[in-house]
């Protein structure tokens, strides 16, 4: 009998309880605290970029740089049919509208022909998302922003870590954001960050996220502000999961590895592929099964092993908020969802359990009648 298998739990240990602990004995617990401006310049120097604004979510880090870019009613921002809810909806809070486009069947990532397609005298912005973290074509998304000077706000929520052209996702765009949430490669229990090179930006960021409160001595707010900082505490348990980062990481892509290596012979199961200058945070390791009809048999049988997996985000357009929104299809969205499945990623694994599910996967695709 094989031990709990995890799909995407937190790593937390002695460090991260070393650490929250000592916040709370420093009697800062609220957005008040040491451990916040340190877990953003730790966050800076690691993207090796110049300022980063911490938030309390990821969603509040892409309204918070959709805001601050002063894009509202009337504009139009370019964001994947892929993706998990909260890249579009801070559009919506903006009072702009979400243009849909179809992604890579290879990459999953939001295809840069489309993207083309989908420009219009109202667009304003494109939002491409390193989706599972793996990289997006950012060389070719960038020559479209420029060609029609559009910003690039990147959803990085999942990559921290991957890298395109050498250099790190988020930091490629105008603004990046990530996520700290709790199923992320780390976490600070919920939280965000925006990140760029634009000090002067990041710096109106800070203030707008601290209810554009002009001066500490007295409440005076000169402009709209927002409630999104990190607080203190979520801030220290950050501090020691950098410490251990590049431990998860490495983690993450030998599980990815090794489940490519373990299921390269499976020739109706297809990964996520990579760009030829990209690397990945290998958040999770995506497949699809080309057969559709067995994608749910698939999983039916891996629960029973005790493994968990998760379907691929269900494309935007399927849900009521979005149904009306213009879609450039190509229809690859909904064969990804269709067919893909999540696998284990959560480094509470060790590469004995990898093993486990893919021979799991082996004895469910060699008991049909497909190509072992």
């Amino acid at each position: 009998m094989y031990k709990e298998i995890y799909l995407d739990a937190p790593n937390i240990g002695e460090l991260e309880k070393l650490y929250l602990n000592k916040a709370i004995d420093s009697g800062y617990i609220s957005s008040v605290g040491p451990s916040v401006p340190e877990f953003e310049e730790k966050c800076a120097d690691y993207l090796q970029i110049k300022k980063s604004v911490s938030t309390n979510s990821g969603t509040s880090a892409l309204h918070i740089a959709l805001y601050d870019l002063g894009i509202g009613t009337g504009d139009e921002v370019i964001v994947p049919a892929l993706t998990f809810i909260a890249t579009a909806n801070p559009v919506i809070y903006v009072g702009a509208t979400p243009v849909l486009v179809d992604v890579d069947t290879r990459t999953w990532d939001i295809y840069p022909v489309a993207i083309e397609k989908a420009v219009t005298e109202k667009t304003k912005a494109i939002i491409p998302v390193h989706l599972y973290g793996n990289p997006c074509d950012m060389n070719e998304i960038n020559r479209i922003a420029k060609k029609y000077n559009l910003y690039v706000i990147e959803d990085a929520a999942e990559s921290l870590g991957a890298k395109y052209g050498g250099k790190f996702t988020g930091t490629l765009g105008d603004l990046g954001c990530f996520s700290f949430n709790g199923n992320k490669t780390i976490t600070t229990g919920g939280g965000g960050m925006v990140a760029g090179n634009d000090e002067q930006r990041l710096d109106h960021i800070k203030f707008l996220i601290n209810q554009a409160r002009d001066n500490p001595g007295e409440i005076y707010h000169s402009e709209i502000g927002f409630n999104y900082r990190m607080t203190n505490l979520q801030a220290a348990i950050g501090l020691a999961q950098f410490e251990r980062l590049e431990e998860l990481l490495a983690k993450k892509r030998a599980f990815n590895s090794a489940y490519k290596e373990e299921l390269k012979d499976l020739k109706t199961v297809r990964f996520q592929k990579e760009y030829e200058t990209a690397e990945s945070s290998s958040w999770f390791t995506g497949i699809i099964a080309e057969d559709a009809t067995i994608r749910s048999d698939l999983q039916k049988r891996l629960k029973e092993r005790g493994i968990p997996t998760r379907r691929v985000f269900r494309p935007l357009n399927e849900f009521p908020p979005y149904r009306n929104c213009r879609f450039i299809d190509h229809g690859n969205s909904h064969y990804i969802y269709e067919r893909g499945i999540c696998l284990p990623g959560s480094t509470l694994n060790e590469i004995e359990d990898v093993n486990y599910i893919c021979k799991t996967l082996k004895e469910f695709y060699c008991e049909g009648s497909f190509v072992c």
